[in-house]
């Protein structure tokens, strides 16, 4: 059994593999990292991979998960199973990382486009030949609702919400909501065009929060895939223990 665990902003999300099946997941509020130890035992885990977006988790934590355990914390210096060309892999998000692994893993051989919407929204893009050539990242569909209230003086904080088919709001709450919405479709819509151009055959995955509403609202053939991250995790967890046999 491995575990795969990922610390975000807010929540930590784990994992539990076998033989690259996700066999059970699970969520817990920041804070519960300790969590752990309990679900590792649980399913007798031979390995553990963790991967933070907030900083390591504390020192003890790690020293008992050493001990206990085949333990590896992904940073810049973990071997992977893919090439990473990015220029500065030490300031590459964690979750970025894992997931383009993920996507490796579920279409080899193929070009992948990964989107994480999330706080913020990323795309990264991996080739054919299993190198990860880099990304963007632009605001997430709240931050951008956020913004438009935080940087004025009178436009109002507006929720996510429903659109109509049209996209054209017909008061201030609903224009705000369907410029920061459909903006965001659209920006992902021309990220999958430019890209397709440039690659050609694309395989898109979708990934975070705000992924069933890209679904519901992209024209372009895309999959979700929520665990993606976990997966990509597990890949590269599987790497390393066989890397050491």
């Amino acid at each position: 059994m491995n575990i795969a665990a990922d610390i975000g902003n807010t929540r930590v999300k784990f994992g539990v593999f076998k033989e690259g099946a996700l066999l059970y997941q699970e969520t817990r509020e920041k804070g519960e990292e300790e969590y752990l130890l309990e679900i590792a035992t649980n399913h007798k885990a031979k390995n553990i991979i963790l991967s933070s977006v907030a900083g390591s988790v504390g020192e003890a934590l790690q020293r008992e998960l050493s001990q206990r355990f085949f333990y590896l914390e992904l940073d810049a210096h973990t071997p992977l199973p893919i090439r990473n060309l990015y220029e500065t892999p030490e300031t590459l998000g964690k979750d970025r990382l894992a997931a383009v692994v993920g996507a490796f893993g579920l279409f080899p051989g193929a070009n992948c486009l990964v989107v994480d919407a999330g706080t913020c929204i990323t795309y990264d893009l991996l080739r054919a030949d299993g190198a990860y050539v880099g990304g963007n990242i632009s605001p997430g569909i709240n931050m951008r609702l956020q913004a438009m209230h935080a940087f004025t003086a009178r436009l109002p904080l507006v929720a996510a919400g429903p659109m109509d088919a049209g996209w054209v709001g017909k008061s201030t709450e609903t224009a705000l909501r369907y410029g920061a919405q459909a903006g965001a479709v659209a920006e992902a819509e021309g990220f999958i065009r430019h890209f397709r151009t440039t690659f050609g055959a694309i395989k898109v995955l979708f990934t975070g929060g705000d992924a069933d509403f890209f679904a519901k609202n992209v024209k372009s053939e895309i999959f979700v895939n929520h665990n993606l991250v976990l997966l990509g995790l597990d890949q590269i967890l599987n790497y390393n223990v066989k890397r050491l046999e």
